[in-house]
């Protein structure tokens, strides 16, 4: 009999590195403290309206993307999306007319030369570089290495093609706009703070070059983000079926409280039933956590080597990550303006209480998604807030704060879609207090660690722990965020674990 194995979190990564565990011929069992699957990427339904929780996009469907290369070794359909163009129209302070992300690279490219005059050879040197990452990342390196295995995964990815990137692989985007004379360009480095904000957590000066290059770059086919049919809940379900199809069990309504060591080596997990408070423990060769890095630390029970405590010192360094304030709206289709693009960004002046920068992302629903009933629509929105804020208050102060956000982002919304009494059915807002209680994730946070350079590729955090067994998946690891990102990183596990077999 195969020795079992544990996954932790039932989020995007945990479900396919589970999946893909069970169609190996492992013993998996996932455990998961809600009663849902998906984790950021689950739905939750109201008055007949289906919201997704917080991803709102997919990218890796296309031929011989993430999750396509995924699903067909499971041997599961993808789920039927549209293809978004634009990927994303962008809003301006004071301006009226967006900036859109078109999926077609060359009306991108007439886009953003109308938009940005001058700055079409940084545009060019993104795209080079997204080339060469791309093609680099298909051939699943294992970054950053940790043992002989990993090191030669990543030498057998590098290629003659690969080396365009090694100039650029300690610069920032700030880097590369100063390289090309047009760091003074304020428009330009406010689109690109907006954009990356979204996608990396930090803005243009801080953010990875190479990052940068696929995060601005997965927009335009071949590749390009897609919008699901029904919701994002049916990635979710459709990775269950796989699972549950090749023999592996999911467990909602599970925490694990503990995970055990000896000798440096997972040994066993202690488990709670969220509704009895029933806690026991379980033997377990491989742990898989689909957690936070911060979170991570939190469950070991005891510090089982030097190397784990340099481990945890480094989590501790780590910058703050980001909490996220999301305002679901059920609306009448009459608030939504005609050729409203799926998604949009807007960025307000700085006299707005809203976020860390000021913008929110919003994610519409289209006609026959699934989504809302006919003739209605959902909005969702999302800002930036700083997660501390909302923690350690008490219930009458945090209700005030939520309801000034709550103001002020329909405020600000109303400002684009006809939002009235009449028009709104329903609205509902999370805070980081919401995603802490819905999703485990300390202090609520989103979006991964930040791709800095010091966290990003070789600098990043490893899938493979100090401790023996014990794996991490998810937007702490490389290479971050999104769907298609910790489907990466479930699928370098999954092959680590392999090679230990």
């Amino acid at each position: 009999m195969a020795d079992p194995i544990i996954v932790i979190g039932a989020g995007i990564g945990g479900l396919t590195a589970g999946a893909l565990l069970a169609c190996r011929g492992y013993d998996v069992t996932i455990y998961e403290q809600a009663w849902v699957p998906g984790g950021c990427a689950s739905t939750f339904k109201r008055r007949g309206f289906t919201f997704d929780v917080g991803a709102t996009q997919v990218a890796g469907l296309e031929p011989g993307g993430i999750h396509q290369r995924i699903f067909e070794e499971l041997g599961v359909d993808l789920p039927l999306a549209t293809p978004c163009n634009p990927a994303c129209a962008v809003f301006l302070p004071g301006e009226t007319e967006p900036i859109k992300v078109w999926r077609d690279p060359q009306q991108w490219q007439r886009e953003r030369q109308k938009q940005f005059p001058g700055s079409e050879p940084f545009w060019q040197l993104m795209a080079k570089l997204f080339r060469a990452s791309w093609k680099f990342q298909g051939r699943d390196p294992v970054l950053p290495p940790r043992n002989s295995w990993d090191l030669w995964q990543l030498i057998s990815a590098l290629r003659l093609d690969t080396l365009v990137t090694v100039p650029f692989t300690l610069m920032t985007v700030g880097d590369a706009l100063r390289l090309y004379g047009i760091k003074d360009d304020q428009r330009l480095k406010t689109f690109l703070d907006l954009q990356l904000k979204l996608y990396s957590q930090v803005t243009a000066d801080e953010t990875a070059l190479l990052y940068a290059a696929t995060a601005l770059g997965v927009s335009q086919a071949p590749q390009g983000l897609s919008h699901l049919h029904g919701s994002m809940q049916v990635l979710s379900d459709r990775l269950v079926e796989a699972l549950e199809k090749h023999g592996g069990k999911l467990k909602l309504g599970h925490s694990i409280e503990q995970i055990h060591t000896q000798n440096n080596h997972v040994t066993q997990v202690t488990i709670r039933h969220q509704k009895t408070g029933k806690t026991w423990t379980e033997a377990a060769h491989h742990v898989v956590a689909n957690v936070t890095v911060q979170n991570l630390v939190k469950l070991l029970d005891i510090s089982p080597s030097p190397f784990w405590k340099l481990y945890q010192n480094r989590v501790e360094k780590l910058p703050q990550p980001s909490g996220a304030f999301v305002v679901y709206l059920g609306v009448d289709c009459q608030a939504i303006p005609e050729d409203c693009s799926p998604h949009l960004q807007f960025l307000y002046d700085h006299n707005s209480p809203i976020g860390e920068n000021n913008s929110l992302f919003v994610s519409v629903s289209q006609p026959g998604d699934g989504r809302a009933p006919e003739g209605k629509a959902t909005i969702i929105a999302s800002s930036f807030t700083d997660p501390q804020i909302w923690f350690d208050r008490t219930p009458e102060a945090y209700q005030s704060l939520k309801q000034q956000y709550m103001a002020e982002a329909i405020a600000r919304l109303s400002a684009y879609f006809h939002l009235t009494p009449t028009t709104i059915i329903h609205q509902e807002g999370a805070t980081p207090c919401t995603f802490a209680r819905f999703t485990a994730r300390d202090k609520g946070v989103v979006g991964g660690i930040g791709q800095r350079v010091s966290t990003f590729g070789p600098f990043g955090i490893a899938t493979r722990t100090p401790v023996n067994h014990l794996w991490l998946v998810g937007d702490s690891t490389h290479p971050g965020e999104g769907t298609a990102g910790v489907s990466y990183s479930a699928l370098t596990a999954v092959r680590q674990i392999d090679s230990n077999s």
